[in-house]
């Protein structure tokens, strides 16, 4: 299914769930708003050793059967921020990616999940994000859908998790391994830091009248200057 058409029906059900603060929020973003990400780049041809996380962590493919309670939105005592979070994980879950990969702590929960998204699935990846991202070249893939359940965070699974997912693209031919995070959210930055990933591009993202523009900017580091921009405009 779509994934402008599975957004919309998750806000419907958030309306009929009483959580009507998310869609509010949606609804004003779309109408009008200005958002900035950070693009992370990560190259597997240098070497890099995964930080260890505060526990055992077991990384490997999701499988059928796997134990998602973590993505339930109707536990009791969520915050309207952490039914949006799980719902927005589900939708992924479903859009036909299969490549999402796990951590398993100890107890044999999952505690961390990612998804490791190759070039061959650029038409997937624009069904389900819409111009979010640009398109992947053969040398590249995009790590997105970052998701630690709440019993786990703040004990070093991202990092830990993040640097092993990514290290696997290298079985597939990839070079570069890229991904996105909120300019303002600083955890998470640290934690691509940690990962092994550097900044490359900036992601200019603008909503007017519920048509968004995404336009990527290169980012001056380590000396290298880039090489012109990329936009891409559409719909979402």
């Amino acid at each position: 299914m779509h994934g402008v058409l599975r957004r919309m029906m998750d806000l419907g059900r958030l309306a009929l769930m009483g959580r009507v603060g998310p869609v509010w929020r949606a609804f004003w973003n779309r109408l009008y708003s200005n958002h900035t990400s950070i693009g992370f780049r990560r190259d597997l041809t240098v070497l890099f050793a995964a930080p260890l996380a505060f526990q055992p962590l077991d990384v490997r493919a999701l499988e059928r059967g796997d134990d998602l309670s973590c993505l339930e939105v109707e536990t009791p005592g969520l915050t309207d921020q952490q039914v949006f979070e799980r719902m927005t994980q589900r939708r992924i879950v479903e859009s036909g990616l299969r490549t999402c990969y796990i951590a398993v702590s100890s107890d044999g929960m999952p505690c961390y999940m990612q998804w490791l998204i190759l070039a061959n699935n650029n038409e997937l990846v624009r069904t389900t994000f819409g111009n979010l991202y640009p398109r992947l070249e053969s040398d590249e893939a995009l790590l997105e859908g970052a998701y630690t359940p709440e019993a786990y965070r703040g004990k070093g699974i991202m990092a830990s998790a993040m640097a092993r997912i990514a290290a696997r693209a290298a079985d597939s031919g990839v070079r570069w391994v890229i991904t996105f995070v909120d300019e303002s959210y600083a955890p998470a930055q640290k934690g691509c830091a940690r990962s092994g990933f550097r900044p490359y591009l900036r992601r200019v993202e603008t909503y007017r009248l519920f048509r968004r523009n995404v336009e990527f900017v290169p980012l001056r580091q380590l000396g290298e200057i880039p090489q012109g921009q990329r936009a891409i405009d559409g719909a979402s």
